[in-house]
């Protein structure tokens, strides 16, 4: 069996070897750009060149580095049949879920205050936080989603989600479909989006959606760039239909220094880090699913290709 690592890593074998020593019995290759076609079995990518599906037409299985599969699936030459496995976890539902408690305990008791009071060295008490004034609507229900929304919930806010197909979430109310949206989004202060990227949700946080939130609204995007049309957030800002927005993700990243996000007083920024692939957690569940998959077992996280995700 040989496995073929593609995902840009300028030290592969960071991967490779721990790969090697989980799949003994296995060949690892580092993808070589240069190089040609090694008849690879299975492949574990991170936004591969089209050109592996060209070199390597004999592929059971590709592997994903990730729980977001988007930029996989819109590559030229990507085989309609070929089974395309996302990445499920690996650690990540529970750095997003400390992601967005963060945010939200931040802004909704507004620490922001505390800091500025301290560069002044003035002491000054505001009235605590009332947890009801601030209802949580995460928006997508998957592993992540489902964090998010029982982490808050645990702590007594009053916590939402929607989703395209119905779910049960203890503590937490839930919506589905597109005739539940504007409800889910009338009980929503601090929209929290952890959708998965495909054409339905691409551009879906925009004016109309983002008029439908209650005042003083809060976004935090930890899904993708692509979900959120950018002069709509800035206009709603600026309208004050939106208080503040967290963005963690964005339609060109790096951002670009030009971008009026970096300068605007109500736009908290980081770099794509809400969540962060675990190296030895990935491996072991890749691993896993490799051998299960050629010893013709059943394996979990296999992509609906009709739904994208």
């Amino acid at each position: 069996m040989k496995v073929l690592f593609v995902a840009g890593d300028p030290k592969p074998e960071r991967w490779t070897r721990p790969i090697q020593e989980h799949l003994p019995d296995a060949e690892v290759i580092a993808w070589d750009p240069n190089g040609g076609t090694v008849n690879a079995d299975y492949a574990i990518v991170w936004q591969p060149p089209a050109a592996l599906f060209e070199r390597e037409p004999g592929l059971k299985a590709v592997f994903n580095l990730g729980a977001g599969v988007d930029g996989l699936m819109a590559l030229p030459y990507l085989p309609p049949e070929l089974t395309v496995v996302r990445l499920e976890d690996a650690g990540m539902s529970a750095q997003m879920a400390e992601y967005v408690l963060h945010q939200v305990v931040d802004i909704s008791r507004g620490m922001a205050r505390y800091r500025d009071q301290q560069a002044e060295a003035r002491w000054q008490i505001h009235r605590p936080t009332q947890r009801h004034q601030w209802p949580v609507g995460a928006m997508g229900l998957g592993q992540i989603g489902q964090r998010v929304a029982r982490t808050l919930a645990a702590l007594d806010y009053p916590v939402s989600g929607w989703s395209r197909g119905a779910h049960q979430l203890e503590g937490v109310t839930t919506y589905a479909g597109t005739e539940d949206l504007d409800r889910f989004l009338g009980a929503t202060r601090v929209l929290v989006n952890t959708l998965p990227l495909t054409e339905q949700t691409r551009d879906l946080i925009d004016r109309r959606l983002l008029g439908k939130l209650q005042a003083d609204a809060v976004v935090i995007n930890v899904g993708r760039g692509e979900h959120l049309v950018d002069q709509d957030l800035l206009q709603a800002l600026d309208d004050g239909r939106v208080s503040h927005a967290v963005l963690d993700v964005f339609r060109q990243e790096p951002l670009p220094a030009e971008h009026p996000f970096w300068r605007h007083p109500s736009v908290t920024i980081t770099p794509h880090v809400s969540a962060r692939t675990l190296r030895d957690t990935t491996i072991e569940q890749i691993s896993t699913k490799i051998r299960d998959h050629a010893a013709g077992r059943a394996i979990s996280g296999v992509v609906d290709r009709s739904r994208g995700y």
